[in-house]
């Protein structure tokens, strides 16, 4: 059984392409592309099932058109519709030069003062990319600034993300 901790949200399957079981993917990180994975974790009635690809094509910056093993009609491939599609942590890379922000949704926040005493901040729980200054949604409802120059370190085999964040910024 997948846990939910073992895998992190990359996007929504949308509605069937043509009649051959085809589906258009919403994306929000390319990482099924960049470490050429064979399958896709999609939310499937709050359990999540791997689903093999058999093929797939970029219709824009942020769709895909995939074809699934066993998808072989339009209304298998409409049940699929609106499932969330979730990509396993243990085939991403770690490399922090690749990180993409979706991989560190549901990593706990730690605030980390001067002299590096570490403050649970809270869990995150959605990134907000949709403008320059990127936002870190936590479970509490805080909103947090996703700047690299407050981030010192991120701790995979915690699941923490460790910030300097400034002073007062949790009185907000």
């Amino acid at each position: 059984m997948i846990r939910q901790e073992e895998v992190f949200k990359i996007g929504k399957i949308g509605k069937p392409h043509g009649v051959k079981g085809e589906v258009a993917f919403r994306f929000s990180d390319d990482v099924f592309d960049r470490v050429d994975a064979d399958y896709l974790i999609l939310e499937v009635d709050g359990i999540l099932v791997p689903f093999f690809l058999e093929e797939y094509r970029f219709r824009s910056d942020e769709v895909a058109l995939v074809k699934f093993s066993g998808v072989d009609t339009v209304e298998r491939a409409s049940e699929l519709t609106g499932c969330d599609v979730w990509f396993p942590r243990s085939l991403a890379s770690v490399d922090d030069e690749e990180l993409t922000w979706s991989q560190i949704v549901g990593y706990e926040l730690r605030d980390v003062n001067n002299h590096g005493n570490e403050h649970i901040v809270g869990s995150i729980v959605d990134v907000d990319e949709s403008t320059e200054n990127v936002l870190l949604t936590l479970d509490n409802g805080m909103l947090v600034p996703a700047a690299y120059e407050l981030i010192v370190d991120i701790d995979h085999s915690r699941q923490c993300l460790l910030m300097n964040l400034p002073d007062g910024l949790l009185n907000l």
